[in-house]
């Protein structure tokens, strides 16, 4: 191979190895956990029974009026018995069973922070150099590529 085939090859090469490394993606996850618990609370509830009055006359001699919860009084006046039935104010207890659904969840978020770090010592001149000799680098390389085409196409139109 000729040293003027092979330059644009190795120049190209060279470029193409002084390209930057990408920066690490940022990944991020999440995951929720439900936690449900039921619990059954056995609680007593009390009702309270309402006030009732009744009265009952009658010619007999005996009246019978029941209740659960009543006081009952009887009487007898000019031939006629008298008979009160009255409820106590009773509060009465009744078993209750209550269900409470306690709900919790989690949240669990996984990701990556890019943070950026700074440097306490500045460069030295040596590595300004070397940093700014790849930016002059590329350009000169351009520079050069483009002489090569301008005088490959000037040779041919004056072959021609």
């Amino acid at each position: 191979m000729k040293s003027s085939t092979c330059f644009p090859l190795v120049l190209a090469i060279l470029t193409a190895s002084c390209g930057t490394a990408r920066p690490l993606l940022e990944s991020d996850s999440t995951r929720v956990e439900v936690k449900t618990v039921v619990e059954t609370v056995h609680d007593t509830a009390f009702i309270e029974l309402p006030v009732i009055v009744e009265k009952v006359a009658t010619l007999d001699t005996a009246s019978v009026l029941e209740n659960k919860y009543a006081k009952s009084t009887a009487s007898v006046s000019g031939g006629v018995l008298h008979h009160s039935l009255e409820t106590k104010a009773v509060k009465q207890p009744v078993p209750v069973e209550t269900k409470v659904v306690w709900r919790d969840s989690l949240l669990y978020r996984d990701r990556v922070v890019k943070e950026d770090i700074y440097i306490e010592k500045p460069l030295s001149r040596w590595q300004k150099l070397k940093m700014t000799a790849g930016e002059v680098f590329i350009a000169t390389s351009i520079a050069v590529l483009l002489f090569f085409l301008f005088h490959l196409f000037t040779n041919l139109k004056l072959k021609v």
